[in-house]
């Protein structure tokens, strides 16, 4: 049997949905899947970026040193973990952006039965968090993708909070993790990836 490609596709304006998507890429190749890590392209101006010494010091670590993220790597994945924050309970504008670009690769079927499972954070617990993940599953139902949730399907679910349609994590305002959500996130690439498995040759 062939190994599950997996995509491990981020955006992340201070870090924390990149801590979130390392611990996905290791997890993959834990599991032995192909792994690509990429990042969902900075649309912000500069000027923006700067106001915020976090977010500017994340740009600057990253933007050379992690590929970005194409439509082709939609194409060559078996499966996708996406890991995206939270505004006003909903994608950012540039995770809209890169998704908007798969019309083609939709219109030509080449979508079906790609294995996505997505997670997510905000600075508070009920900050949008679970209707982010769900608003951006409708995409993927559009796309006849079959959506890995980790559900209630192992105990590291309820020890990162409980949420069934992927992890979340709130952070202070600092950029620190409030809940430990690691094994959360592991348990959910391995999920994705199982499932991934039965849908390969």
């Amino acid at each position: 049997m062939a190994n599950v490609k997996l995509a491990v596709v981020y955006y992340s304006s201070t870090g924390t949905n990149y801590q979130l998507a390392q611990w996905a890429e290791e997890q993959g190749k834990e599991a032995g899947a192909e792994v690509k890590l990429v990042r969902i392209p900075e649309l912000a101006p500069m000027e923006a970026i700067e106001q915020n010494p976090q977010w500017k010091e994340h740009y600057l670590a990253t933007k050379d040193s992690v590929p970005e993220a194409t439509i082709n790597d939609l194409d060559w994945a078996d499966a996708v973990i996406f890991s995206i924050p939270t505004r006003f309970g909903n994608v950012p504008g540039q995770v809209k952006q890169f998704m908007d670009q798969a019309g083609g690769l939709w219109f030509q079927g080449k979508l079906v039965n790609k294995v996505v499972s997505a997670m997510t954070s905000a600075q508070n617990v009920h900050g949008g968090q679970e209707s982010t993940l769900l608003n951006f599953y409708t995409t993927m139902f559009h796309w006849g993708a079959i959506i890995a949730a980790p559900g209630y399907t192992d105990d590291a679910v309820f020890a990162t909070g409980g949420n069934p349609y992927g992890t979340s994590v709130s952070v202070d305002g600092e950029g620190n993790m409030k809940e430990d959500v690691e094994a959360g996130v592991r348990h959910q690439v391995n999920r994705t990836v199982d499932v991934a498995k039965r849908f390969i040759n």
